[in-house]
């Protein structure tokens, strides 16, 4: 992981071997925008039946929205229907006050997404204050999670609950025992926090991106973690040092004062960043891939190019289309593109071929931790696909709107 400190905020690079497969830019000082994960306390504006939301007042320009599977109540309050069965107008009313966290930044024209369901993140553990929820994460093995059931009810704070983060493998119950009790100290801070008024304001902020970042994926198949700023170093250290010893050394200070080459330039971030920008993208064989993104989905179109296979033209485009797949999924995942995606693979006749690269599909977006659905492809050889969208993407988050074509990218003629 690469990680780059200038004025407008940090860039944070993400490379297997020279790859590059993420790339995240955290705007410094940006309290409207870069705020998923801090805790507010917020007022409701309004409630809107036919919507199933409402706006909260959470301190920032643009009001937030609240959804009804979001909204947390005491079901001793409300009357009637099942709880499945509730309208958002009997569970909160405008004028309430509420403790609600981000889930989702805004995103264009959308405001940021609220939930009532507060939980702290740990290292290893995640707090979820007034619940009885007790989870452990389903990318453990078997063996592992009936080990961490057996001291789970040890750890658990009274009239709190708790999930078990991946990241617990092989840990102690002292070491899960201790990350608990931050936790709960930490929430003890907010409940103070929030009695002092009922404005709405801000009452507890996230740990800055880059530290947020390795919170949730350093471990051991990081080989190093290179930060060209001395203060985000030291906060970084620090912070490392504290929650996971063990990988501590693996946090280095990359000195450009005595380095011959900027740490961007070092690795090839510039170099990729400007390739995952453009709309076409090349695979190795002599295809190639044009991403187009619009409102309301992204398309991908593939092309054998200059692939003209050596065989038959059926063995050509299935493996061209398995190629596809494989940087398709690199594509998705380095531009953070979500909503819906739709794939225009090159038709391919046998049925055992379009399974197989499907199935491609699914395998290499396993590799990405942002949940995805994925759906067979279709006769017109299309795959319908998810991604869920987490933050604005890398183009928007690196890009403005162009002045003169408002974005179209065409220049409109209109003195005719």
């Amino acid at each position: 992981m690469a990680v780059h400190s200038t004025a407008e905020g940090t860039h944070i690079a993400t490379l297997e071997g020279r790859s590059m497969v993420e790339y995240t830019l955290a705007q410094s000082a940006d309290e409207t925008n870069q705020i998923d994960g801090n805790i507010y306390v917020g007022r409701i504006q309004n409630v809107l039946p036919g919507m199933e939301l409402a706006f909260v007042d959470i301190g920032i320009p643009k009001n937030a929205v609240l959804y009804r599977g979001d909204v947390a109540y005491d079901a001793e309050d409300v009357d009637g229907a099942p709880t499945n069965q509730r309208r958002i107008e009997e569970m909160i009313r405008a004028g309430q006050t509420v403790i609600c966290q981000v889930t989702k930044n805004a995103i264009g024209a959308k405001g940021a997404r609220l939930t009532q369901e507060v939980s702290l993140p740990g290292r290893f553990a995640v707090l979820v204050p007034n619940s009885s929820t007790i989870g452990i994460s389903k990318r453990l093995a078997d063996g592992e999670r009936r080990r961490l059931r057996k001291i789970i009810d040890d750890v658990k704070p009274a009239h709190h609950g708790v999930i078990i983060r991946t990241a617990a493998e092989g840990v102690s119950s002292e070491d899960l025992s201790r990350d608990v009790t931050s936790l709960v100290e930490k929430w003890a801070a907010i409940e103070a926090e929030v009695a002092k008024s009922n404005q709405p304001r801000l009452v507890y902020r996230d740990l800055d991106l880059a530290v947020r970042v390795l919170r949730e994926e350093l471990n051991d198949d990081y080989r190093a973690v290179l930060i060209d700023d001395q203060t985000l170093f030291d906060k970084v250290r620090e912070y490392v040092t504290a929650v996971n010893p063990e990988l501590a050394d693996r946090i280095e200070f990359y000195d450009t004062a005595v380095e011959d080459l900027p740490l961007f330039e070092r690795y090839f971030v510039h170099e990729q960043l400007h390739r995952a920008l453009d709309r076409k993208v090349f695979l190795p064989s002599g295809g190639s891939l044009i991403i187009e993104r619009t409102e309301a989905l992204t398309v991908v179109d593939v092309n054998t190019g200059k692939n003209v296979g050596t065989n038959n033209l059926e063995e050509t485009v299935f493996r061209n289309n398995l190629e596809a797949a494989d940087e398709v999924a690199r594509q998705l995942r380095l531009r953070d593109i979500g909503g819906i995606i739709v794939i225009d693979f090159i038709d391919m006749e046998s049925k055992g071929n379009r399974d197989a690269v499907a199935s491609a599909l699914r395998q290499a977006l396993s590799r990405d931790k942002t949940r995805t659905q994925v759906f067979d492809i279709s006769e017109l050889g299309l795959v319908e696909m998810t991604r869920k969208r987490v933050n604005e993407g890398l183009l928007e988050s690196l890009s403005v709107v162009c002045t003169i074509c408002d974005g179209r990218g065409f220049i409109v003629r209109t003195g005719l």
